[in-house]
């Protein structure tokens, strides 16, 4: 559930109007409850799993208690997370019914700056923003000081620059 309201109207009975995402298709939809209306809590189950490596369309994980238990996921169940995985970090498995439907990672991750375009001193007065690529080959605007070999933080929500690290 994304979103809760609960709306009372003269002479109607009261509404629960919520927003709610399916967590298998990730579609958010909008949909209003009676408030005799029951449901059943889905049994959602969270594991700490390594991302180990990725080759082509496949990530390859594995089980922090036991790293021989290892397990494939397509580039389509990971979606557009998939730029920020870093090899040997650690990242969350939600599993419904014994299905992984999605992995979550850190809020906040940081990243090694490969690729930063020079920024030429006197340009940085209005405080612009430059596409920097990081460690993982994602491109992401980040401020005119940033410079190669910099560590910055990523919102990987958001895929925003957050801030910049100290050597």
């Amino acid at each position: 559930m994304l979103e809760f309201g609960f709306m009372r109207m003269q002479q109607r009975k009261p509404v629960a109007q919520t927003k709610i995402k399916n967590m298998i298709t990730g579609k958010v939809l909008n949909r209003n409850f009676q408030h005799t209306d029951n449901f059943a809590e889905a049994e959602i189950d969270y594991t700490k799993v390594k991302f180990l490596y990725s080759h082509r369309d496949k990530f390859v994980f594995a089980d922090i208690k036991n790293p021989s238990a290892r397990f494939e996921l397509n580039a389509q169940t990971i979606g557009d997370k998939a730029k920020f995985f870093k090899p040997n970090s650690e990242v969350e498995v939600v599993k419904f019914k014994e299905k992984i439907i999605t992995v979550n990672l850190p809020i906040k991750m940081q990243f090694k700056v490969i690729e930063a375009p020079p920024s030429i001193k006197g340009n940085t007065a209005q405080g612009g923003n430059k596409a920097v690529k990081i460690e993982t080959g994602a491109l992401i605007n980040a401020p005119l000081f940033v410079e190669e070999g910099d560590i910055i933080e990523v919102n990987t929500q958001t895929g925003e620059y957050s801030g910049r690290v100290n050597k």
